[in-house]
């Protein structure tokens, strides 16, 4: 019974020694496990590369939503401007400082009809 105690407590000193002077990891497993490795690496270099551009996207995003609030905004008060200028006041004010001598007229247009 000692002797199995004594061999448990050998491996796990000699784990900590490997682990200690960075021999966890043999050349050997390497060696058998290569693709596994290579496939493990691959993915997280993938992860890594996704989640940078996500990250990038979702910043162009907010510059993006950002710059369409402004342009939203800018819009509405243009057309503000816009429907202040097209109204009756404003034009007859505008007529009348070009002294085009145009006036509203009093009656409505009428329709000529051709009789025969």
């Amino acid at each position: 019974m000692a002797k199995t105690e004594n061999t448990a407590k050998k491996k796990n000193d000699s784990l900590l020694l490997r682990t200690l002077h960075g021999r966890l990891i043999s050349t050997d497993f390497f060696a058998k496990h290569w693709l596994k490795v290579l496939v493990a690496i691959v993915m997280i270099l993938i992860y890594i590369t996704n989640k940078y551009q996500c990250l990038t996207k979702m910043e162009t995003i907010r510059a993006l939503e950002q710059e369409l609030e402004i342009v939203e905004t800018e819009r509405v008060r243009v057309r503000g401007e816009y429907m202040s200028l097209i109204r009756e006041s404003s034009m007859q004010n505008l007529v009348d400082s070009l002294r085009l001598g145009l006036q509203v007229q009093e009656r409505p247009p009428f329709k000529i009809s051709y009789t025969k």
